[in-house]
């Protein structure tokens, strides 16, 4: 059983570089406050570890 982590937007993709803003796109977030939860593997840490100055997480 793969373990999850759970992912929340805490700050604006506006005026970001577009590699973050496809990073976001890419985990499912749309906007401030949106909750995505996601299988915690290598290429998802990679992408949160991307934009880790928008997002929070915590293990569900």
């Amino acid at each position: 059983m793969a373990k999850k982590i759970q992912v929340k937007q805490v700050k604006s993709g506006i005026k970001r570089p577009q590699n973050q803003k496809r990073t976001l796109a890419a985990l499912g977030l749309r906007k401030i406050g949106h909750v995505v939860e996601h299988d915690a593997t290598p290429n998802i840490l990679g992408m949160i570890d991307k934009v880790k100055h928008l997002v929070s997480t915590q293990e569900a």
